[in-house]
């Protein structure tokens, strides 16, 4: 996004009362951090905010300052479209097309509102008005950080928006570890800390909340633990009755498909999870160096994302998602071993 867009956007504030945020369906941790740190900074300007999540999201991200402002769509249904027909600007955060937010997706699409893109996926579409897109960047937060920043209010940030925004950089990029953290990064979560993120209680909020039931969880999908070192490949399955089996919730199975992309050799990781009530699998991909996980999803399994951390899904059973995958697999042999 050019200065000359900055400047207009701007204008749109200026004139602008109500706004809508709007993050993906199945909100992670710099959805809703985005989501929050942006919420923060226009209601500190004097603007009617409100943030319209298309569903519930996990409990370890419930402490962050203003979730108890979070609408859930599809509890408030009738209110969110009210506001969402009445926004003057929407804001969609951390997605590049509107089916990625759900059943939210005809109300969204159907206002009349300006609507202003900021996210760091791949191959955006072109629905908004405004999109400050880069794939290249480490998360939506920091991208919000830097938007703040181009509107010349870097000093408007709060500790509750520093900590917002901290929370979502820490958790999308594995707590600084992966590929996509540059050195501009790390100066980002300086500046932050600086203005009031405390990161020590962020990363304990974060990871160490964990319940029984969810160790639990973990220790089913490391026995369920499948490895290629032949294709430098590892991949984890867990079925709905092993997830029923540990009362599974919401942001359970976040991380677990790191723990195959750990081990030594391995390159591509991959966790299939079994939603009988969506009548489908959901499927997240990871890798290291340059497998693109990205394409490999777009490809395969109906998803997308970065080059090493995508989603996907399947419409077959799970056994039938893990054949097809298995049988795939070994086309990428050559770019896998090289």
């Amino acid at each position: 996004m050019i200065d000359t867009r900055i400047l207009e956007i701007t204008a749109e504030l200026v004139n602008a009362k109500n706004i809508v945020i709007v993050p993906h369906k199945g909100p992670d941790g710099d959805a809703i951090g985005s989501s929050l740190g942006l919420f923060h900074f226009l209601r500190d300007k004097g603007h009617n905010v409100q943030v319209i999540a298309p569903n519930d999201y996990p409990h370890f991200l419930k402490w962050l300052p203003g979730n108890e402002e979070v609408m859930i769509y599809e509890t408030e249904t009738e209110k969110a479209d009210e506001l969402i027909s009445n926004a003057e600007i929407i804001f969609t955060l951390d997605f590049n097309h509107l089916s990625r937010c759900g059943d939210m997706q005809n109300a969204v699409s159907s206002s009349k509102a300006v609507f202003v893109m900021i996210d760091h996926h791949q191959e955006p579409s072109d629905y908004a008005d405004y999109t400050y897109s880069d794939s290249e960047m480490s998360s939506t937060c920091e991208m919000v950080y830097k938007f703040i920043c181009k509107l010349r209010a870097g000093n408007k940030i709060s500790p509750e928006i520093a900590t917002c925004l901290y929370t979502g950089i820490m958790t999308d990029t594995g707590s600084f570890r992966f590929s996509s953290t540059s050195s501009d990064t790390h100066r980002t979560v300086a500046d932050l800390i600086d203005k009031g993120a405390k990161n020590s209680e962020i990363h304990n909020n974060i990871f160490d909340t964990n319940s029984e039931n969810k160790l639990q969880l973990l220790g089913t999908a490391l026995q369920n633990l499948k490895v290629n070192h032949e294709i430098r490949t590892a991949y984890i399955s867990l079925s709905q009755a092993e997830l029923n089996k540990h009362n599974f919730k919401k942001g359970d199975t976040e991380g677990f498909v790191n723990y195959g992309l750990s081990l030594e050799g391995i390159i591509f990781a991959v966790i299939f999870i079994e939603k009988e009530n969506e009548d489908m699998v959901k499927i997240s991909f990871r890798s290291k160096g340059d497998f693109d996980v990205n394409k490999f999803a777009r490809e395969h399994f109906n998803g997308g994302g970065h080059i090493n951390a995508a989603g996907g899904r399947s419409d077959v059973s799970l056994n039938d998602t893990i054949v097809k995958f298995n049988r795939i697999l070994p086309e990428y042999k050559e770019q896998l071993t090289r």
